[in-house]
């Protein structure tokens, strides 16, 4: 029965949401992106043109990002994550951890339910032609060591394993203390600017990101162009926080996961059990898509956490967005 009630939920959402569900395989992906782009679309998004009046109209209304920001909190059972974790360090992947889980459901489930990797830039909305990842790191564990920001891009039918590899590749790019990455050198070059003239730069630059005409080139640096941010509070031993999103740029999705808990529960016998938890806390632009949409994929998002065995394997199939 629930089962089925997910399926008509799934299959709620699609409609309702005006998305066709069309199976795609890697040719079909690749032939797509390098389609001409048509008038009105961007660099890094194409234009929806077939959304309902009422998704049209909100961006209008709601001009600016944090003015639409929802906030959302969820706890997951990790019993499953974990031992998982430790059979992957087991198998030769070191530092497998929550970390790896949270993206992988993530990127998961931009596969199945693709509005939450739309944006909003210019009072349009559009459908991100990739799933970028943004995470800020220290590349040392210490209060006065420097930060640095990292883009990852992952495929829609990226497995587990894939997305540990790829993202892990670029963290040893980028965590060597002392090295400077073409982030840093972006952030440099601006520090040359007197204040004043840097204000009125950053200005410029929203001004040329309203109508897409920022260079591809610092919209593939920028951290605050991307599918999805992400925070990990555990690192640091503390609980999430809602983060909000920037008005720079089109993040729609902040995600901030907590240190692991412990908490002991009575099931219907009375009897108590030892259970893992870890709390994340998001913060979503509602005007990308509906709320009814965003249930289902976080409820879906929650299912990959919880059974992240599933991950292992490729998408059977990986829905498109609406045109």
């Amino acid at each position: 029965m629930t089962e089925k009630l997910q399926d008509l939920s799934q299959a709620t959402v699609e409609s309702n949401a005006q998305e066709p569900a069309s199976k795609v395989d890697d040719s079909t992906a690749t032939k797509k992106k390098k389609c001409r782009r048509r008038w009105g679309d961007r660099k890094d998004g194409r234009k929806l043109r077939t959304l309902q009046p009422m998704n049209r109209i909100t961006p209008y209304i709601m001009a600016r990002r944090y003015d639409a920001c929802n906030t959302f909190a969820e706890s997951f059972n990790i019993a499953r994550a974990d031992a998982l974790c430790r059979r992957k360090v087991k198998e030769g992947m070191a530092n497998f951890g929550m970390l790896h889980i949270f993206l992988s459901a993530y990127v998961r489930t931009v596969s199945q339910f693709p509005a939450v990797n739309r944006f909003v830039n210019g009072q349009k909305i559009y459908a991100r032609n990739e799933i970028s990842v943004i995470m800020v790191i220290k590349r040392k564990m210490a209060i006065d060591a420097p930060d640095t920001s990292i883009k990852v891009v992952f495929e829609p039918t990226d497995t587990l394993d894939n997305i540990y590899e790829k993202f892990n590749k670029v963290v040893e790019q980028n965590a060597v203390e002392g090295e400077v990455n073409s982030f840093d050198k972006l952030n440099r070059a601006l520090l040359f600017i007197p204040g004043l003239f840097l204000r009125w730069t950053v200005k410029l630059l929203a001004f040329m990101d309203y109508f897409g005409w920022l260079p591809e080139k610092l919209t593939r640096l920028s951290p605050f162009h991307g599918s999805m941010i992400i925070t990990s509070m555990g690192s640091l031993g503390i609980k999430p926080i809602y983060h909000h999103l920037y008005d720079f740029g089109n993040l729609p999705v902040f995600l901030a996961y907590g240190a692991k808990r412990t908490a002991y529960e009575p099931d219907s016998n009375g009897n108590i059990h030892k259970r893992r938890y870890i709390d994340l806390k998001v913060v979503t632009d509602e005007r990308i898509c509906d709320g009814y949409y965003f249930a289902a994929a976080f409820k879906h998002f929650k299912r990959m956490v919880e059974n992240p065995a599933q991950l292992e394997l490729a998408p059977e199939v990986v829905y498109e967005d609406i045109d």
